[in-house]
């Protein structure tokens, strides 16, 4: 019979102790890995393996006038539905981590959203991070759930070390939102809701650069203003969004744009909701 030297023996060991290591590190559910500085995907996350360090924070704001005029169908989420007479301004989509590159990280971490860690904060994210659809986003977990649920999963669970959980991520997306705040800014320049005026998109865009000296970023539907998005670093200092900030601050939109009013799409979402 045949024996394997001391020394082969003792290689093997180690082989399956590396094996071993790397199992047990596939198996986590995601996070931080503090020696090499990269955040892992969560269990649901496409492609698994690890991800970057996020370069810088988009903050993604949407018109709720612009979205509202595609309304359809009414549900108890959606708001373009209220009755409410909710103030004109622009309401957030979401905080996103980005890289330089043009690309961004997602589903960075196993654990799912769970709206009891938000409670004390609901009163404010209904009014102002509402949803303007009756749709439920699929999210990281592979099961659809309410547009919190999405953005958490998808972006916030990438914002660590600046984000740790949950509650933080909502509380300062909100801090964000009413420090720079957007609405304020173009309603003093002039740039209000209006169903026939229509305003330069340079005049709009020079606003926002005077007011946080940084260049956004704006995308439209047709001829109407639909997401304005205010770029920061990682200390939520404004920043341009991209290097070619001609090119990306204007995105989709023509020359001069509108901002739908309100009034349109309350009376719209009204008259849709028998058929619905």
């Amino acid at each position: 019979m045949t024996f394997l030297p001391v020394h082969a023996i003792v290689n093997l060991r180690m082989l399956f102790l590396l094996i071993g290591a790397c199992c047990i590190l596939v198996g986590v559910n995601g996070g931080w890995d503090e020696e090499v500085g990269l955040l892992r995907r969560g269990g649901g996350g496409a492609g698994g393996g690890y991800q970057r360090e996020f370069n810088y924070f988009k903050l993604s704001l949407q018109w709720p006038g612009t979205y509202c005029r595609r309304t359809r169908r009414c549900c108890s989420s959606n708001a373009c539905c209220s009755r409410s007479n909710s103030p004109p301004v622009f309401t957030i989509h979401g905080l996103w981590t980005e890289y330089n590159d043009g690309t961004w990280p997602s589903c960075c971490s196993g654990k799912a959203f769970d709206e009891r860690e938000i409670s004390t904060l609901l009163e404010p994210l209904r009014k102002y991070w509402p949803s303007l659809s009756c749709g439920s986003p699929r999210s990281c977990h592979h099961r659809k759930g309410p547009f919190w649920a999405h953005e958490w999963e998808k972006h916030g669970t990438c914002a660590y070390p600046v984000v740790h959980d949950e509650y933080e991520f909502f509380l300062t997306t909100l801090n964000v939102y009413f420090k720079y705040n957007v609405t304020e800014v173009l309603f003093e320049a002039g740039y209000v809701p209006s169903d026939s005026e229509k305003y330069p998109l340079g005049g709009i865009i020079s606003s926002i650069e005077n007011a946080f000296h940084a260049t956004p970023e704006l995308t439209c539907s047709g001829d109407a203003l639909e997401e304005l998005r205010i770029c920061f670093y990682k200390n939520f200092e404004p920043r341009d969004c991209a290097r070619d900030t001609s090119a990306l601050s204007r995105g989709s939109c023509p020359q001069y744009v509108s901002l739908p009013a309100h009034g349109s799409w309350e009376i719209r979402s009204s008259n849709t909701t028998a058929a619905s």
